[in-house]
């Protein structure tokens, strides 16, 4: 069980990363508003995906972890 999470935790990873490359180009080369947009739409998610995780009664990290990967773990599908 552990395994199979830090295989979510790294996809994550790379989904954060991606994201992060994504705003930092449409900052630079589009508008900056799309760039906010972007972001507050993942902020957004991942406030809901931990707000879910509280619901469903995992505490601390645990919920932060599973909010973080419900988030970003499609990176996993990104990568080789």
């Amino acid at each position: 069980m552990c395994g199979a999470m830090s295989v979510d935790v790294r996809g994550a990873h790379i989904g954060l990363v991606a994201t992060t490359i994504v705003v930092v180009v449409v900052a630079t080369l589009g508008s900056l508003g799309w760039a906010w947009t972007i972001a507050g739409c993942f902020g957004a998610w991942y406030s809901m995906a931990l707000l879910v995780a509280r619901l469903r009664d995992w505490r601390g990290w645990n919920a932060v972890r599973r909010a973080y990967v419900a988030t970003f773990g499609w990176g996993d599908y990104i990568t080789p």
